[in-house]
């Protein structure tokens, strides 16, 4: 029989308002890596940059575009081959390295002095820099500014906490003429369960974005 502590931790872990205080550490998404626990990463180009790129890109060329805890995402290299200069941000090492295996891609690695401990993973065929280092750290003084930024499920995957902090961040990696194009999440925590934790309603997203 279950005993009273055990279930009120249950309740507490199924309690759809409680997680919203949900707190994932570097070592919990390290682990996802690690344990090859990535359901969240896709193996083909996303279908919504595909149908918005013409608007994303905007007719224009050799763009610097930022994808914010890039993971292993495959439309680095898919926008790399169109000309244009990538830039990424991951803590886990091995999911940057297991882009350029899977990719086919040799790299090399340069310290980051700005930041204490990071790394900067560089492609030597194709303009794709990734850093490796816990995003915060990243500032316009390190990447410059950008041209556009591809978040594809970042704002839910960082702590609700965390929420506006992340989106001031990409505001001021932001050049004046960049666009973001953001893929995200609404739904009923009640039903649904996992890594990300979407937002509650269109009114959440525009009370984070609103500085963008």
């Amino acid at each position: 029989m279950e005993n009273s502590s055990s279930s009120s931790r249950n309740e507490d872990r199924d309690d759809p308002e409680l997680q919203w205080d949900r707190v994932m550490t570097e070592k919990d998404w390290l682990n996802f890596w690690e344990t090859n626990n990535i359901g969240f990463h896709n193996k083909e180009e996303h279908q919504f940059l595909k149908k918005y790129l013409d608007i994303f890109v905007n007719g224009r060329k050799e763009l610097k575009i930022f994808f914010p805890l890039c993971g292993k995402a495959v439309e680095m290299k898919w926008l790399a081959d169109m000309g244009h200069h990538v830039v990424g941000a991951e803590i886990s090492e091995s999911a940057l390295k297991d882009f350029f295996t899977e990719q086919n891609l040799s790299f090399s690695e340069e310290i980051v002095p700005e930041i204490p401990g990071a790394k900067l993973l560089k492609c030597t065929s194709l303009n794709i820099c990734l850093y490796c280092c816990n995003l915060y750290d990243l500032t316009s003084s390190v990447t410059g500014h950008f041209d556009g930024i591809w978040d594809r499920g970042s704002l839910v995957a960082v702590n609700p906490s965390e929420r506006e902090r992340y989106a001031q961040l990409i505001l001021s990696l932001m050049n004046r003429m960049c666009r973001c194009l953001l893929v995200t999440l609404l739904y009923d925590a009640r039903k649904h369960k996992g890594k990300t934790l979407g937002l509650k309603s269109q009114l959440d997203i525009g009370r984070i974005l609103h500085p963008l």
